[in-house]
């Protein structure tokens, strides 16, 4: 799996411009992320915050993460945008049948591929070697460009997690 991914970030957006992600329940299909990318990239074009266009970018990556962003220092955007945004994701999940707001639900690089794990089985995991301190984590609590390339694939011991486990290989 590889796992590089800054370089697809959109280089002219700013360091500070907002980051939404979005995890879904499972690993989209080839032709359903195909339809989903056409789906952000209409979005992204029309997105706009009180009739401006919000400089927008919208992505699928590793087939499972739909990340949204927006560079606030061209268009701020309003509760209006962000609720238009928010409905993009609610038909997203309606239209494939998949949950795209559950954030009990953890992902982790296991084995060369993203696994998810529910919050409550996190200890158990990590007694059982599944989860390790070394294990990468996807971090979707980010909320800027600067922080997704810096903090969003990261080892679980650098982790608000790592407060809530005792990985056997700390």
């Amino acid at each position: 799996m590889n796992l590089a991914y800054r370089h697809l970030l959109p280089a002219d957006f700013a360091a500070d411009s907002r980051v939404w992600i979005y995890q879904s329940s499972r690993l989209f299909s080839m032709s359903e992320a195909l339809q989903i990318e056409d789906l952000l990239n209409h979005f992204t074009t029309n997105w706009k915050s009180h009739g401006t266009p919000v400089k927008g970018f919208g992505t699928l990556f590793f087939g499972q993460f739909i990340i949204l962003m927006a560079d606030e220092n061209a268009t701020g955007v309003s509760g209006c945008s962000t609720d238009s945004s928010v409905r993009l994701i609610k038909e997203i999940e309606q239209l494939y049948k998949v949950a795209m707001f559950d954030r009990q639900n953890l992902a982790f690089v296991v084995k060369d591929k993203v696994q998810l794990l529910p919050l409550g089985q996190l200890q158990y995991a990590a007694d059982n070697n599944f989860v390790q301190a070394n294990t990468l984590y996807f971090n979707n609590l980010v909320q800027t460009k600067q922080e997704l390339e810096d903090s969003w694939l990261i080892p679980v011991t650098e982790s608000w997690l790592a407060k809530r486990i005792k990985p056997q290989n700390a």
